[in-house]
Parts: C-alpha cells; structure tokens; sequence
C-alpha cells in the first residue's frame, strides 16, 4: 500500500530530524514529513476508494439514481 510506504518514509524522517543539532535541517526535515503523512492521508482516501468503486460496479446503479427515459 502506497498509504504505509508514505507514513514509513513520514516516521524516519521525523526521527532523523530529532537527532539532528542543525535546527535548519531539523525543520526542513520535518517540513518535509509533514508533506509526506499529507500524501500517506490522501493515497488512503484513493485506495479506499478503488475498494469501494468495484462493488459499487458489481451492485450496478441504483433504481434512485438512474437517469429517467
């Protein structure tokens, strides 16, 4: 899952950055952990979403939501 790899990547460099004396490093290393667990967050909502669409696929539409003739 592309959502794990994100928050592993997320993980080690926040704890690199914590053992890091260079402030400026520190901080952009954990800038960019920040970016990493915001695309861990969204590649989850993607690939909930590719769960769901097959069985919606397999239910076919909805007598409620089809389009009238």
């Amino acid at each position: 899952m592309i959502s794990k790899e994100y928050l592993y990547t997320a993980q080690t460099l926040l704890r690199i950055a914590k053992n890091i004396t260079d402030n400026t490093i520190a901080n952009r290393l954990m800038a960019l952990a920040d970016d990493y667990e915001r695309r861990a967050r969204k590649a989850d909502l993607v690939e909930a979403a590719e769960a769901v669409t097959p069985a919606a696929d397999r239910a076919g539409a909805s007598p409620r939501l089809a389009k009238p003739n």
